[in-house]
Parts: structure tokens; sequence; C-alpha cells
């Protein structure tokens, strides 16, 4: 059974981006992927709320996609969540709109991976940073899932590291689309990369 994707993609400085924006394009070429740029959409955050929200409701997996920008999301995912994610659509009574569907990051990161540690510079993991938005999917009855990321983004072009992460995407959508993604063994991993590198074949459809 094939499954629905939504990419909502957020970079303020798309002009500067050597690796979101690819991501992002690359996206838009895979069937059963639908993407969505909320800031060439909504320039001026006026969120159209009616429609994000038959954007979810159609669709089995939402990912956010955005550089990490001072440990959290862009502004203007905020103002989504704020806005879209509604009492009693997404949470509270009768608010099951979202439930069973899978959640999670696609981000890039500008330190390398051993910064996002108890003892390193950012003291903090990758997943524990992302604390508020687990708890968002857990509270909306969705699957989250670990970010799929990319540490060390202002040198990845000249260490050439660009074009495997853009493979691993690729495949990583893929696989989504056609439920060959295995939720429960995906689930506590610390990033969706690792994952990928250890499950090649696992399934579970997403229900």
């Amino acid at each position: 059974m094939t499954q629905k994707v939504l990419v909502l993609f957020a970079h303020p400085s798309q002009h500067r981006s050597e690796v979101n924006q690819p991501l992002f394009e690359s996206a838009k070429q895979i069937d059963g992927v639908t993407t969505v740029d909320l800031y060439a959409e909504y320039p001026t955050f006026n969120i159209n709320i009616d429609r994000e929200q038959q954007r979810l409701v159609k669709h089995d997996v939402i990912i956010f996609q955005f550089p990490l920008y001072w440990y959290s999301t862009p502004a203007i995912l905020k103002e989504w969540q704020d806005l879209v994610l509604e009492y009693s659509f997404a949470y509270g009574p009768d608010g099951d709109a979202l439930t069973g569907k899978a959640f999670f990051c696609s981000l890039t990161a500008g330190a390398k991976a051993d910064a996002y540690h108890t003892d390193g510079y950012n003291h903090f993991t990758i997943r524990q940073l992302l604390y508020p938005l687990e708890q968002m999917a857990s509270l909306t009855g969705m699957c989250y899932l670990p970010p799929f990321t990319l540490f060390g983004s202002r040198t990845a072009l000249e260490e050439e590291r660009i074009d495997g992460h853009l493979e691993s995407w690729r495949n990583l959508l893929k696989r989504l689309v056609a439920g060959k993604v295995d939720l429960d063994i995906a689930a506590p991993a610390e990033k969706l990369n690792h994952y990928l590198d250890a499950n090649p074949t696992q399934k579970r459809e997403i229900k």
C-alpha cells in the first residue's frame, strides 16, 4: 500500500542554501511526495488554515524540512503550528485528524555531530533539542520518527558530503511512499540516517 508524503519546507534564506534547496528540489521529483515552500506560499505569514489542514488530512507522512535556527525551527514553522494545529482538529475533543500519521524533521545543522552531545558544545543531542516537536506529535496522535539530519552543513559542500545525503534522502522518501519504513524500529533511533544504514529492507505500513 503506497503512502502520501507531505514535505513542508521552511528556509528564509534560500539563496544561501547549499543543502536544503537541493533536498527540496529532489523531493519534487518523487511520485507520491507533495512539496510546499512555506516562505514562498506565505511571504506575509498569512497562512491559509483550511488549506493546510486539508493537506494534512490527505497525507500519511508529514515532514518538516528546515535548517536548525537557534535550536529550533525557522519562524514560519512555529506560526504554522500555532495556527494550523487547532483544538478539535489536531487535539482535544474530536481532534483526531492526525492520529496514526508519521511525522519527522529533515534538518541541517551547522555544527559538527560531536557538538550535539551532553559533553559537546551544544550540551544536548539533536533529538533532545527537538523534544517540543516530539511532544507536539505525541499530543496530536502522530507517530514521531527521529530527524533525518546533516551535521556540519556549513562545510558539507567543500567536504563533498551533499551528494551522499541527497541519495539517502531520495531513498528515504521512496521507501516512505512504498510503505517500507518500519516505524517501530525507526522510532527509537537518534537519527533516521542510522535506521536507513542499519535496516535497508525492513517494512511496516503506516496505518
